[in-house]
């Protein structure tokens, strides 16, 4: 499977922005998505995780209540809304996912180390 991020762009303090993932394959409803970022000079953190499943869902206490992940398998896509956004948000987004197996369809991680692919970021910029 591959992935690209879209949907970044500026915003004002309090604003929305919806980031999208696209995937290519046919087993993209094999995976886990995670959505990431990184602000200059900062590591990269983890932000939002959905399960293959779907079931489940998992978010940095940063963002909880503010950020919602969901995706759509029939379209190949994750997405991440981001609600009430505030300029520590300001980061490059980065979305990627992990191969799940069945048994496991409902698990969520937000080790970054447990992801294998990862698409390129899309910038998002929160200004005060």
């Amino acid at each position: 499977v591959q992935l690209q991020a879209s949907g970044g762009g500026s915003v004002q303090a309090g604003g929305s922005v919806r980031l999208s993932c696209a995937a290519s394959g046919r087993s993209f409803s094999m995976y886990g998505v995670g959505w990431f970022r990184q602000a200059p000079g900062q590591e990269r953190e983890f932000v939002a995780a959905v399960s293959r499943s779907a079931r489940t869902t998992i978010y940095a206490d940063s963002v909880k209540g503010r950020f919602n992940i969901s995706r759509d398998n029939a379209d190949n896509a994750v997405y991440l809304q981001m609600n009430s956004l505030k300029p520590e948000d300001t980061a490059v987004y980065f979305c990627a996912a992990r191969f799940t197996y069945r048994s496991v369809s409902d698990h969520n991680t937000a080790s970054r180390a447990a992801y294998d692919v990862w698409g390129q970021g899309t910038l998002v910029t929160v200004s005060s």
